[in-house]
């Protein structure tokens, strides 16, 4: 009973912080991918309006991961440097500024300068997220948070993907602005406000805490910091290591396979939608039922996973979903078949990614696993540009959308080969005990 004592301690505290600082870090992040994929939701009127062709308009929707991927590191190092709280605060105010002026575009040049800019101003924030918890959150416990923010992922089409369709819809002409001008504005201006909140409510680092007793805060600091000496020590060997594995780069590649899908739709399904003349309502609520499911499948999958302790298994299982619902929906009969399919798509793709993430995060601890997420991550958000992009250059060929989803279908197929080539491989492979992403070890 005395060993559990100061397991409960330290469960209550990082419970007490949870409550604290989870819900407004969510917002925000939902806000974040909000303002990332609304260019969806504006696409066909805003394509109309400025004459934009599907190409055109995929590069520009993959434009924004170049900005994001030039700046991320350097971004994530100021905020390390200067204080979460801050700079936070400063990309929200800024991607929430450059948002609301995507209503200010007139051709395609400007067109991809403010989604360069977007990118720009919203480089760091997510894995200054990551970051930011390891200051709080227990190595045991930050799994149950990286859940969260990745269930924001399908929960902000389900819900943007409606409320888009009502301003598109009654915002449009509103003191002689189009709806699509409107969409921008209205999903920009939650970032700015955030923001400015973050910067009056968030708090840099445990000591602090105000809102923590002196005995939390000791308890807190001592645990942290015992796993921060167990990091120290490893050599610029480990680094070098890390950096060069093949292991990790055929990781990052599956990974690109699966984020290819992911914003090849995030960014093309309201354009499909509307390709079938509904009304933006209609269109709306038609493009939230993949992602709903998506989120159904994400929860509970990842659950499964957790029971079963077989992360890379439910990783190709749920690829192999998306392979198949994209693949059914480059031949679907009719609207109501390829829904169904695209629903598959969603929420194979969107379990596979907490389950995926499981997986390599049980494959190495301290600086390698820093690195190893680090690259893996990288290497996969080249395909927030290819997946689009793609799917406009096919789209332009073809004037039809099944080969794009022919295409995309590919993405999660060399994701399940890689993945079911290199196998499960744990710390205690390596290092010794196992590392489980819940804390069981």
């Amino acid at each position: 009973m005395m060993n559990d004592a100061p397991d409960k301690t330290l469960e209550a505290v990082t419970s007490k912080i949870a409550h604290r600082l989870i819900p407004l870090l969510v917002a925000c992040y939902f806000v974040a991918y909000l303002d990332r994929v609304n260019l969806g939701f504006a696409s066909t009127a805003m394509n109309h309006d400025l004459g934009f062709s599907p190409l055109v308009y995929g590069w520009g929707s993959g434009v924004f991961f170049i900005g994001y991927a030039l700046l991320e590191a350097p971004s994530n190092y100021v905020l390390h440097r200067v204080g979460a709280r801050f700079w936070i605060s400063r990309i929200m105010v800024s991607w929430g500024v450059v948002s609301a002026a995507m209503a200010l575009i007139a051709n395609e040049g400007t067109f991809y300068l403010v989604r360069f800019l977007l990118g720009a101003a919203e480089a760091g924030f997510a894995p200054g997220l990551v970051l930011y918890f390891t200051y709080w959150i227990p190595a045991a416990q930050r799994a149950r948070i990286l859940a969260l923010l990745l269930l924001v992922l399908p929960i902000s089409n389900v819900v943007g993907a409606p409320i888009s369709g009502f301003v598109l819809t009654y915002a449009d002409g509103v003191f002689g602005l189009k709806g699509w001008q409107w969409l921008f504005v209205l999903e920009g201006a939650p970032a700015i406000l955030l923001g400015l909140v973050v910067l009056a409510f968030l708090t840099d680092r445990p000591e602090q805490a105000h809102w923590l007793s002196a005995a939390e805060r000791q308890k807190l600091l001592e645990t942290l910091e015992r796993e921060d000496v167990a990091r120290r020590g490893e050599d610029d060997e480990v680094i070098w290591t890390a950096l060069c594995d093949a292991r990790t780069l055929g990781l990052g590649v599956a990974y690109f396979g699966l984020v290819l899908a992911l914003y090849g739709l995030n960014l093309w399904l309201p354009q499909m939608v509307a390709d079938w003349g509904l009304t933006p309502i209609q269109a709306g609520f038609t493009t939230a039922i993949p992602f709903f499911w998506g989120a159904v499948a994400m929860f509970f999958w990842s659950r499964r996973s957790d029971r079963l302790g077989n992360p890379l298994r439910h990783a190709i299982l749920a690829a192999v979903a998306a392979a198949m619902g994209l693949l059914a929906a480059a031949v679907a009969p009719s609207p109501a078949i390829s829904i169904a399919a695209l629903s598959l798509a969603a929420a194979g793709v969107l379990a596979a990614l907490p389950t995926f993430w499981a997986s390599v995060t049980m494959q190495a601890t301290g600086t390698r696993a820093a690195l190893t997420i680090a690259l893996v991550n990288s290497i996969g958000n080249l395909a927030g540009f290819a997946g689009p992009y793609l799917v406009g250059w096919i789209k332009t060929a073809t004037d039809a959308y099944v080969w794009a989803m022919v295409a995309l279908a590919l993405g999660p197929l060399v994701s399940i080969l890689l993945l079911a080539a290199l196998g499960e491989r744990r710390v205690a492979d390596i290092d010794g005990p196992a590392f489980a992403p819940d804390g069981r070890g």
